[in-house]
């Protein structure tokens, strides 16, 4: 029942001030929300609304019923009236010029989405469902559907969503200011999934601020174009129960960890030389993935970056799968599917920084805001991006959010975390002068430690499936011990000097290696103070580095070889594996973004064999414990010949609790040795399990014929003469009795 309203009344509206319309018009209003709507007067209602081009406008209720005629006060297009409605509620207008009739669901008419315990929340910095709240959400709200948009601005003047739904005019959907937070936020209805759109931002100094892509949009446009985009929420239906389970329940350190890292733009393309789609890759990578026996897929960064050379490093859109390869939900669909044939995904996460593109973070409402204002703490001098400002609860909140965003909406199994020393040092890359020390005067980036061990506790307290990786390169303590013990929180960390010292060694012809015998047992000193990760990444075969056969010293066939036996070296070695695509096939040309791997290469026989040899390793390292079950505790490993100089060999014992231990032997000579004595743990049978100078890895076939006979040896010790293939490793393992 509407409030009957006498003559007086109706005969006396309430105009807006002649400067709230003008302001109104120009887009300068500091609060379009207290004119624009429903507002009161003085015992009922008036509806004021901004459509340009409209030259009449009549307000309807959502149900259809009409209350009043609006007033155009400006050419512009200001309209406002009294409406016969007893309680303010949103109204739909019927607007028309000559050009034809249109109905517009007004957003000013529609209360705030977020709350009071939203704005408290953030302002403490403990909110940890910001990618529920902040960016674009198709919701219902107050009887309509649309799409609520919420930003991060606090130094902000005005900022609107402009997009094709407005003809991105920025006085159209000029946003509500929440004053105690910064954010901004605006429910505009009738919006449709699948538009572009961007934030207008005037800064504080009354200046617009480049167009901005939404810092926490799920979709972006494809590059070159860089809006953001409006998304439904995803209706993937998962079947990953059983993976998810098992993970959770699962000390990673004890479980066989094999990773697969890959360029999605460039593992495979298709014939026209396009990018494939998730589904596409769900295809053919999962399946290749499954046969040569990796355990988890790597990807380098995912997130929407605008320059392909790049390799996803330099993101702009830290919540949204990159359009390349289509829409968010393929992802899902990938991760879905990878899961179900045991496959686990890590992502490669880049808090470190961001690149300084005018869509971008910098200068996100004309300050700095994201990044430190200081060059001296805010930019990067290697590549020219900025670094976040992690001493901000907003940054913090912003990134912490990212890392479970990816874990609870795409069930990742883990994040690779790029660049951490980067983060951990003030004065990384930088001369005196050039950096601020930290309170203490250290060059320790507190701010920094105090986000990772943040990060780190929010995912394995809310995620226990998912573990994080730090790819760091220093001697930084206790990267991969928890926080409460004074660690950085990750679960891993990538062991940079396993890959440093061993690449230098077998680069070095055969007979000087002797020399240098130390390069591959110094890594045994420190094998077990991180819980690592054995990686040969992306990084060891672009710029210039060539591939890791082109690496390996000597002719072809010694390089074959010897990329074989560095192989089985590193697969029986204590620590959790990673190799780059391409390599599992010992491809001859550097890896490039713009072009598909060699797979042509596999025709010929000794490109075959390293990827059967590889199958073979994944196989082996995950069905015997071990190989995998003590890879970061010491009692796993033992030396049993480290001196071995003269002839560059090396052995040493992988073993577990109640497990048949495994003697990892390796030869990194070309001569073939005889009757090589190996001290063993115990008398008897050992089979010979792998053997890299097979000749179905395309090796030359010298072997122990299947098995070698351990004999007692003085003081109860045992020992084995065993043949010693050229530039090979073999293992061997006890035969239980």
């Amino acid at each position: 029942m509407r409030k009957p309203r006498t003559a007086a009344t109706k005969a006396r509206p309430v105009e807006a001030a002649a400067g709230d319309v003008k302001a109104i018009v120009a887009g300068t209003h500091g609060d379009p929300f207290a004119i624009l709507g429903v507002q009161a007067a003085g015992d009922g209602f008036v509806a004021r609304c901004f459509i340009p081009h409209a030259d009449t406008a009549v307000a309807f209720t959502l149900d259809g019923s009409e209350v009043g005629a609006l007033t155009r006060r400006d050419a512009a297009g200001f309209f406002e009236g009294r409406v016969d409605i007893d309680r303010r509620q949103p109204l739909r207008l019927r607007v028309a010029n000559t050009g034809g009739a249109w109905w517009v669901t007004d957003p000013y008419s529609f209360g705030p989405v977020l709350g009071p315990m939203d704005d408290y929340y953030i302002a403490e910095g403990s909110h940890l469902r910001l990618f529920d709240k902040l960016g674009a959400h198709l919701i219902e709200h107050e009887g309509a559907k649309g799409f609520n948009f919420a930003v991060w601005a606090p130094n902000a003047k005005r900022v609107s969503v402009v997009g094709e739904f407005n003809d991105w005019d920025g006085r159209r959907h000029a946003m509500r200011n929440r004053k105690d937070t910064g954010i901004w936020e605006i429910f505009i209805p009738d919006v449709d999934p699948g538009k572009a759109y961007k934030y207008e931002i005037v800064g504080a100094r009354g200046v617009l601020v480049p167009l901005k892509a939404d810092p926490y949009a799920t979709r972006s446009e494809l590059r070159p174009a860089t809006a953001s985009v409006t998304a439904s929420p995803s209706d993937h239906a998962w079947g990953d129960a059983a993976h998810r389970a098992h993970w959770s329940g699962a000390d990673a350190r004890r479980e066989p960890i094999s990773i697969y890292e890959v360029h999605a733009g460039s593992w495979q393309r298709r014939d026209d030389g396009t990018f494939l789609s998730w589904d596409e890759l769900a295809d053919r990578l999962i399946p290749y993935v499954v046969e040569t026996g990796f355990t988890h897929i790597e990807f380098l960064p995912i997130s929407e970056h605008p320059f392909d050379p790049s390799w996803g490093y330099q993101t702009t859109g830290l919540f949204a799968p990159s359009a390349r390869f289509g829409e968010p939900e393929g992802f899902a669909r990938f991760v879905d599917g990878a899961h179900r044939a045991g496959i686990g995904v890590i992502l490669d996460w880049v808090p470190a920084h961001f690149p300084v593109d005018a869509h971008g973070l910098a200068l996100f409402d004309g300050t700095a805001l994201y990044e430190h204002a200081d060059p001296r703490q805010g930019f990067h001098p290697d590549w020219n991006t900025a670094i976040y400002n992690f001493g901000r609860r907003e940054v913090v909140s912003f990134l912490v959010n990212n890392a479970l965003y990816w874990a609870e909406k795409f069930h990742v199994d883990g994040l690779r975390v790029d660049a951490v020393a980067s983060m951990l040092y003030l004065d990384y890359s930088r001369k005196s002068g050039e950096w601020i020390p930290n309170e203490q005067g250290g060059r320790e980036n507190l701010e920094a430690v105090r986000f990772l061990q943040r990060m780190n506790k929010e995912i394995y307290g809310r995620h226990p499936g998912v573990m994080t990786i730090a790819e760091e390169s220093t001697s930084w303590p206790k990267v991969s011990q928890p926080v409460h013990e004074g660690g950085l929180g990750f679960g891993f960390k990538w062991n940079m000097g396993f890959m440093h010292d061993t690449l230098q060694y077998l680069a070095r012809e055969p007979v000087h290696r002797k020399h240098h015998h130390n390069e591959l047992t110094f890594g045994l000193l420190y094998a077990f103070s991180e819980n690592f990760v054995l990686p040969l990444s992306h990084d060891e075969v672009v710029h210039g580095k060539g591939t890791l056969l082109s690496k390996m010293a000597g002719d072809d066939w010694q390089k074959f070889a010897t990329l074989r036996a560095y192989y089985a070296f590193m697969w029986g070695y204590p620590g959790k594996k990673l190799l780059f695509m391409g390599q599992e096939f010992a491809q001859r040309n550097e890896w490039s973004e713009a072009r598909p791997l060699d797979w042509g290469e596999l025709a010929h026989p000794p490109h075959k064999g390293v990827q059967s040899l590889i199958r073979d390793l994944n196989g082996l390292y995950r069905s015997r414990p071990a190989l995998h079950a003590r890879d970061c505790e010491p009692d796993g490993f033992e030396w049993l010949l480290a001196d071995e100089a003269d002839t560059s060999v090396y052995a040493w014992l992988r073993k577990a609790p109640g497990e048949n231990p495994i003697a990892v032997i390796s030869n990194f000579t070309p001569v073939s040795r005889s009757g090589y004595r190996v001290p063993l743990p115990a008398a008897g049978a050992w089979r010979e399990v792998l053997n890299t100078d097979a000749a179905d890895y395309g090796g030359s076939g010298v072997g122990n014929a299947g098995a070698v006979e351990a004999q007692k040896g003085g003081g109860g010790a045992a020992y084995a003469e065993v043949t010693l293939p050229p530039l090979a490793t073999i293992m061997l393992e006890l035969v239980a009795k």
